[in-house]
């Protein structure tokens, strides 16, 4: 998840300077800068489509605060015999998972957000954090491997994990590059968490 606010500063093609002119400024590198902006001009295609507008830019709030994720983990433990204590786990991993990536990570990196002149069809709101990683897809991607443990509904746990990370690529708010960094620490995460708290 993400925070607060920050006016966003860049060229009117929607790239920091960072992807424009300075390759090594790019938290991975030329490679990086080139999958970001192949990925972004080809999403543009889906950008402004009235469905799937309004199914991301939904996947997109939900994710704030992994509210999505906490109500998921809720209305499963209601459900299940383990249910308070895979929901007291998830509860505790997401806010570890906050403090380490919207907090340190973040803080390392300092990348800008996408630039765009282009209003936002939907209510948004404008985290103030830096733009790499993405902690939506982190929290979505820990938060599924923990919710598939024992589970025989993970293509679902991992299909709502998909749409919420790929929901900040279609509304700007991150780069691929962000996003597919975020889904690995995500797994990574998740498979620690169950290594280290396996519910029996």
């Amino acid at each position: 998840m993400d925070l607060a606010y920050v006016e966003p500063v860049g060229p009117a093609d929607g790239y920091p300077d960072e992807m424009n002119n300075t390759a090594e400024r790019h938290p991975l590198g030329p490679l990086g800068r080139s999958l970001d902006k192949v990925v972004d001009r080809a999403w543009e295609r889906l950008r402004g489509h009235p469905t799937l507008d309004r199914v991301f830019y939904t996947a997109s709030e939900l994710g704030d605060f992994s509210l999505i994720w906490h109500l998921l983990s809720t209305a499963k433990g209601i459900t299940s015999r383990r249910g308070n204590r895979e929901t007291a786990r998830l509860a505790l991993a997401l806010a570890a998972e906050s403090a380490l990536v919207n907090g340190a990570v973040k803080s390392a990196f300092r990348r800008e957000r996408p630039v765009t002149e282009d209003e936002h069809p939907h209510g948004l709101r404008q985290p103030m954090t830096s733009s790499f990683p993405s902690g939506h897809a982190s929290a979505a991607f820990m938060a599924a491997t923990l919710l598939s443990d024992r589970s025989r509904m993970k293509p679902l746990w991992y299909g709502l994990a998909s749409i919420v990370a790929a929901s900040r690529i279609h509304v700007r708010i991150h780069y691929a590059s962000d996003v597919a960094v975020g889904v690995g620490v995500g797994l990574a995460l998740g498979r620690l968490v169950r290594k280290l708290a396996p519910i029996r």
